[in-house]
């Protein structure tokens, strides 16, 4: 079985299986849905708890071990693997493998990892592991969902804001979840319940934003300039290089392109290697909105920025992207 992460609370409260498989990006997320299996855990019993820590020189017979045996006292007990590294090995994979095929009612597993790319997925150990339990995918939360995410998470401490006070706050923590996540706890010490102001929450909340080159390209082809520019601000800000900017974006222009040729989209990602999911749908929604010619033009500009940062053309590279953003969004057919 596999589950989104907002999906596992309601799981957990009709069932609980017998190993649980948390992987994805996103830390905060990540943290939850473990914390959420720990809980299902011990509200069935599983009071001891033995964590495992999969690093380099590890030694999976412990985890063989501790499969095979039951608890000091009596009762079920829950057995934590942690890897992240993301990739067990050859002695790892046959472990888990193995470890599988002889679970133990009276035990509860948690694996958690970071993202596991479609290779790993189609990995023998990986499909041991889906087959004995429950995979729990973790996704960033898309830049257009942030607002209605904080908003929850107003709404659990009895407070709640306006559109407008929303977006603030998502423009203010955008690309940071665990930083989002401490400045809504922190409204809750320095707000009382119910609607909060805009300047209370101006005051309060830092600027904590941490963008990554996804977001960028992610804006650029829904033709969202301003928050295109803002992204890329705090980009070169942070000490990106632009290198990697190039390459989201660009990768995200000749999937467009060749979707524009009627190329499948699922192949053209592939080839691209854009398997981030929210450029990925941003990309797909964008479709139908740039003509072929404006996106030939763009991918001229991307050429520039490539010879500028390679030093074979004049001009600063940020400011290039910023001229690609305009020749893009520009050019809209919307």
């Amino acid at each position: 079985m596999q589950l989104r992460a907002e999906q596992l609370e309601q799981h957990l409260q009709k069932s609980l299986a017998p190993l649980y498989v948390i992987h994805g990006d996103e830390p905060l997320i990540a943290l939850e849905a473990a914390d959420a299996v720990r809980a299902a855990a011990r509200r069935r019993g599983l009071d001891e708890r033995e964590v495992y820590t999969a690093e380099r020189g590890f030694d999976w017979s412990a985890l063989a071990h501790a499969g095979a045996s039951r608890s000091l006292f009596g009762g079920g007990k829950l057995v934590e693997l942690r890897m992240p590294g993301g990739k067990p090995g050859t002695d790892g994979a046959a472990t888990l493998v193995a470890y599988c095929g002889r679970l133990d009612p009276e035990m509860l597993t948690l694996v958690s990892l970071p993202r596991v790319d479609r290779a790993g997925q189609s990995s023998a150990w990986f499909n041991a592991l889906a087959a004995a339990g429950v995979v729990v995918e973790v996704w960033p939360v898309e830049r257009v969902r942030l607002p209605q995410w904080i908003g929850a998470r107003l709404a659990r401490q009895a407070q709640k804001a306006s559109p407008e006070v929303l977006e603030f706050l998502a423009t203010r923590v955008e690309g940071n979840l665990l930083a989002a996540h401490q400045e809504v706890q922190k409204l809750a010490l320095l707000a009382p319940p119910g609607e909060l102001a805009l300047d209370t929450v101006e005051d309060a909340v830092a600027s904590v934003a941490r963008y990554d080159p996804y977001a960028a390209a992610e804006a650029l082809v829904a033709g969202d300039f301003a928050r295109y520019v803002r992204v890329l601000q705090g980009l070169r800000g942070e000490g990106e290089a632009p290198t990697f900017v190039l390459f989201a974006i660009a990768s995200a222009l000749f999937v467009l392109r060749g979707m524009a040729e009627g190329k499948s989209a699922e192949r053209l990602f592939g080839e691209q290697r854009l398997y981030n999911k929210p450029l990925q749908r941003a990309v797909q929604a964008a479709a139908r909105r740039y003509a072929r010619a404006t996106l030939d033009a763009a991918l001229s500009q991307a050429a520039l920025i490539d010879r500028a940062i390679k030093g074979v053309a004049r001009g600063d590279p940020w400011d290039h992207f910023t001229a690609l953003g305009l020749k893009l969004t520009g050019g809209s057919k919307a």
